[in-house]
């Protein structure tokens, strides 16, 4: 018999990080973990709205970091060592700095804030960087309390979000959609 998606074990209000430390669904490595699934998630959702084959190759490697982070968010840091979960790898941030800096070269130069939006495909971008800024506000607020966390995670959800608006410029580009200026009233 196949296994069962369901196992009625958080019922209850609990769940088991890996190495089966029981926690409130409440904890704040769930949280955590549990955005970093919503982000993977929009990531996607946005690898299946972009059409260029290479761009979403990056966001399907991304989803797999994305994956790397969560199990490691997910392990109980005090059994860590005893388990074999993924790492992350300064390569991994290299890789993100170098996409964005080829993106980068291709557009005009940032010279005031932007609006998110003007295609379905640049908004959903945005949204996919907001979600990875309140990833990385959840990963701090972790990094702050006794268990911390691998500092390698923030590094790397942090130059992910720096991506994702360089991404969302980029594909607006690609789809001829013009950057709205932020014009702030000053009355």
């Amino acid at each position: 018999m196949a296994m069962r998606i369901y196992t009625k074990t958080g019922d209850k209000g609990t769940t088991s990080l890996i190495g089966g430390t029981k926690v409130l669904k409440s904890h704040e490595r769930i949280e955590a973990y549990g955005t970093v699934d919503e982000l993977n998630s929009y990531i996607g959702l946005c690898r299946d709205l972009i059409d260029d084959p290479s761009i979403q190759e990056e966001l399907r490697e991304i989803q797999d970091r994305l994956f790397t982070i969560g199990s490691a968010l997910a392990c109980d840091p005090d059994k860590e060592s005893q388990l074999k979960i993924p790492d992350l790898k300064e390569e991994d941030i290299v890789i993100l700095e170098k996409k964005m800096d080829a993106m980068d070269e291709t557009l005009s130069p940032l010279q005031a804030f932007i609006l998110p939006g003007g295609h379905p495909t640049v908004s959903t971008i945005h949204i996919a960087r907001c979600v990875c800024r309140r990833t990385e506000r959840l990963i701090v607020q972790l990094l702050g309390t006794s268990e911390g966390t691998d500092n390698m995670i923030f590094k790397y959800v942090n130059r992910l979000s720096d991506y994702l608006f360089v991404l969302a410029r980029f594909v607006g580009n690609q789809l001829k959609v013009e950057e709205v200026k932020w014009r702030p009233r000053i009355d």
